[in-house]
């Protein structure tokens, strides 16, 4: 069975090219428009693997990570920051909120497909 990636980011063109390059990889895509979104789609269902934005309406990433560690069924599932934030600041926040891993954008199709199978197989 396909694994679910959920990829969370306000921009509908990201999530396409994230969803198109998970796709044609094997993986099932579950699509959010912010925060708040992803954090129902998660609560939904389980998920192998969550991407999330820094910077979204009504929720950003780092307040998305906190709610889902809070949940008992997202302890341990792999986070990563897609983000066009690549500060170290930022980046100690994130692994602070409990975030996996970082990927700064633009992403590399390719490097976007071995990260998610390093970090789910």
């Amino acid at each position: 069975m396909a694994k679910t990636v959920l990829t969370v980011d306000d921009s509908a063109s990201i999530r396409q090219m994230v969803s198109f390059t998970l796709k044609s990889a094997g993986y099932d895509v579950l699509e959010a428009v912010d925060g708040m979104d992803g954090l129902d789609k998660a609560k939904g269902r389980q998920v192998a693997l969550i991407l999330t934005d820094q910077n979204m309406p009504r929720m950003d990433g780092l307040s998305l990570i906190k709610q889902l560690r809070a949940l008992p069924q997202y302890r341990a599932v792999p986070i990563l920051m897609l983000t066009t934030e690549s500060s170290d600041t930022m980046k100690q926040q994130g692994r602070a909120a409990g975030a996996t891993g970082w990927l700064v954008k633009p992403f590399d199709p390719q490097k976007l497909i071995e990260v998610v199978k390093k970090v789910i197989g």
